[in-house]
């Protein structure tokens, strides 16, 4: 079984930033790509951004240019820093891994972390 570990998520002013950690626990597995979605009561699950295990970047419309996502291969941990953040980007962030072993490709998801942004 694979676990996943989120944490950095709070409440943080508008224009603050935040980095978001999520760290991969299991045996014999190798990870492919990572990412993080969000979701709120309103909307439906949104793609924030993946990175994949060659490292190409790839960020939802809404974040470009604010957010950046990263990964340490060494910790099976992937990162999310968050810059100018704004209320509407208050919601409950999930990451996600997709582990690649001999026969099967399946995904985990984190427990998720609130991220509220308010003054």
């Amino acid at each position: 079984q694979v676990q996943l570990v989120e944490s950095g998520g709070g409440l943080v002013q508008p224009g603050g930033s935040l980095r978001l950690s999520c760290a991969a626990s299991g045996s014999s597995f190798s990870i492919g790509a990572m990412g993080w979605y969000r979701q709120t009561p309103e909307k439906q699950r949104e793609r924030v951004a993946t990175i994949t295990s060659s490292g190409s970047t790839d960020y939802a419309d809404s974040v470009k240019g604010r957010v950046t996502i990263s990964r340490d291969n060494a910790k099976n941990t992937v990162y999310l820093q968050m810059n100018s953040l704004k209320p509407e980007d208050t919601a409950v962030y999930l990451c996600y891994v997709q582990v690649v072993r001999v026969r099967t490709i399946d995904v985990y998801w984190g427990q998720g972390t609130q991220v509220t942004v308010s003054s």
